[in-house]
């Protein structure tokens, strides 16, 4: 079950408001610009799956938002476990950061926790399979993927070179519960 908790920054601890029904979470962060959906995909693929089989079971989707929105590029996102790098790729993931191209991410399987800094305000969601969010360019944000990560997340970015990360320097994100907390 997707959740999406709301917190102001000076209260870390303490969330403003907890939600679990998907039309609750979809107005809330449409609020801040942000879509929130539940996408049915008739494509099963397993976390680890390559990013090449993700891509190949996904190409229908992915083709169509490419064609009808104007994405240009695909990046996978795949940990499971047993990957060889995954505290690193934790590691990378859990400091706030931002792209400078708007960003669709669709969660294929598992889940991991996204957090979005928007004003005042913490928005993080416990993004789990089906889980379909539009960011804005230039929200910074963080995902933590837990500490035994089961994860494949597909983003789509709107420029042909992908969106590079770009780290604000801010540690907002250690402030607030992780996945696993």
């Amino acid at each position: 079950m997707s959740i999406l908790f709301v917190y102001h920054v000076a209260t870390p601890d303490t969330p403003n408001k907890v939600l679990t029904h998907a039309d609750d979470i979809a107005s809330t962060l449409a609020e801040h610009g942000v879509g929130f959906e539940r996408w049915q995909a008739n494509t099963r693929v397993e976390a680890g799956a390559s990013a090449a089989e993700v891509t190949a079971a996904y190409q229908g989707p992915i083709d169509s938002w490419m064609t009808a929105q104007g994405y240009a590029h695909v990046e996978v996102l795949s940990v499971s476990r047993e990957h060889p790098q995954k505290d690193a790729v934790a590691a990378g993931l859990r400091d706030e950061y931002r792209h400078d191209a708007d960003e669709i991410r669709l969660f294929a399987a598992g889940r991991g926790l996204l957090g979005l800094h928007i004003g005042d305000y913490i928005f993080t969601v416990l993004c789990e399979k089906h889980d379909l969010l539009r960011i804005p360019a230039g929200i910074p944000r963080w995902f933590d993927l837990g500490e035994e990560p089961r994860v494949v997340a597909i983003s789509l970015f709107q420029t042909a070179a992908g969106a590079v990360a770009q780290v604000t320097g801010s540690d907002i994100a250690q402030a607030f519960p992780g996945l696993d907390d």
